[in-house]
């Protein structure tokens, strides 16, 4: 992509994870730090992502929001960011000796940080989650219809988990969207461990607009901790 496309895609992709309203052509010209750029320059670059399925606009907003493509191409280009050391200290003191017990208060200090649903797999047939308000407090979830959702995916949980286990990658994994068996309104960053014997998986649940940078580098960082 060009390089004034992807700059414009970025500042949509990150005012959007930011606010979680759509962005105008006038806010992105408020974050373009590089060089001059007119208003009616970014409406056409707008334009142009438009019609190549990186950004969509709402019926009510003149302003655009990323799609699952722009999602993806982002992940794509993502840099490695590790976590803040506040955060490792709050989640290394509630692992404690890394008992079960250990764990689940780790998975609420997770679900603080991150603002978003976690859940922690202990192992296969032992499931614990959290968090559920942070998704329901997500404007996204203002619509009823994906309110009813998030809530079947909940009941389904337990299966959808099991039927990871064994099909997912040792390395920290991004499923967005279409990608993701927890709904393709979701976004999800899950990683698998081996502790003491036993095969867990965490993993961070939200709505596609979630922090990954953020949310990758708690992930890795616990699995890096148990692996």
């Amino acid at each position: 992509m060009e390089s004034r496309k992807a700059l414009i895609l970025e500042i949509i992709i990150i005012e959007y994870l930011k606010t979680g309203q759509p962005v105008c052509s006038a806010a992105v010209v408020k974050q373009y730090r590089q060089e001059n750029i007119s208003p009616a320059t970014v409406r056409n670059e707008m334009l142009e992502l438009d019609n190549e399925g990186y950004i969509s606009q709402p019926h009510t907003s003149a302003g655009r929001i990323p799609t699952e493509k722009a999602y993806l191409y982002y992940l794509e280009n993502l840099a490695q960011k590790k976590i803040r050391p506040a955060a490792a200290k709050s989640i290394d003191e509630a692992l404690g000796e890394k008992s079960e017990e250990n764990f689940k208060q780790a998975a609420k200090i997770i679900a603080q940080i991150s603002g978003q649903a976690v859940f922690w797999a202990f192992h296969r047939r032992n499931l614990y989650y959290t968090g559920l308000s942070n998704l329901f407090s997500q404007p996204e979830f203002a619509d009823l219809k994906l309110v009813y959702d998030i809530s079947d995916v909940i009941d389904r949980l337990d299966e959808i988990i099991d039927n990871l286990f064994h099909d997912l990658p040792d390395a920290v994994q991004v499923l967005v969207g279409s990608h993701n068996p927890f709904g393709d309104f979701c976004g999800a960053v899950l990683g698998k461990y081996l502790f003491r014997g036993q095969t867990g998986l965490i993993g961070i649940i939200g709505p596609m607009r979630m922090d990954y940078e953020k949310n990758l580098g708690i992930v890795k960082y616990v699995q890096e901790i148990l692996g």
